[in-house]
């Protein structure tokens, strides 16, 4: 049996994202996009144990053999659907904000994001987080703790902690409201009290 861990990654398959068939013989009406949309919508609806392709077939008024068109497995699917729901993540902005209140507004955000979507913890546990969205999100993640006065070599760390403390937030239930913001400022805390001694 295949498993999440032993297939490549929708994000690194070598086959184009469009399909190659004659478009006369593609399914009027879908594109790989419309599918995530709706995927994501049904993913919130029945949850992960809800999910199937027939299911989501039926949504779309298809049948289940017009989805492979867009994608080859349930796998690639869902991580489509992952990566297009952390693109509702707004990124921290940029200059005149203090790195605490961007990294709030980011952790914040986070929560909020899998309060709106509970199933987005399991996948970003099971599966690579490499599309587009996430990428952009490390990449803003990391410019975040540049601000923080860190050196470059302790910015690593502080990476893991900020990402394993938004994914473990998020993970079979959310924390309290006052615990999440005590546990937040912890860390806040943290960083701040690492970048001051190293200095």
């Amino acid at each position: 049996m295949v498993t999440a861990a032993d297939r490549t990654s929708v994000w690194l398959a070598s086959k184009p994202v469009t399909p190659t068939r004659r478009r006369s013989e593609q399914p009027a009406g879908l594109d790989r996009e419309r599918i995530t949309a709706a995927a994501v919508r049904l993913l919130d609806a029945e949850g992960l144990s809800g999910f199937s392709m027939r299911r989501l077939a039926a949504e779309l008024g298809v049948t289940a053999m017009s989805l492979y068109w867009y994608v080859d497995t349930k796998d690639d699917l869902l991580e489509l659907a992952l990566d297009a729901a952390l693109g509702e993540l707004p990124l921290p902005a940029g200059a005149g904000t203090r790195w605490p209140d961007r990294l709030r507004a980011l952790a914040c955000g986070h929560r909020r994001l899998q309060g709106a979507h509970p199933w987005l913890a399991a996948l970003a546990a099971e599966y690579p987080n490499i599309g587009p969205h996430a990428r952009a999100f490390d990449t803003a993640l990391m410019r975040l703790l540049a601000a923080t006065g860190l050196a470059a070599a302790a910015r690593t760390g502080a990476h893991l902690a900020v990402s394993r403390f938004l994914h473990g937030c998020g993970t079979v239930r959310q924390a309290p409201e006052g615990d999440f913001h005590f546990a937040l400022d912890v860390l806040v805390a943290g960083i701040e009290a690492h970048a001051t001694a190293h200095a």
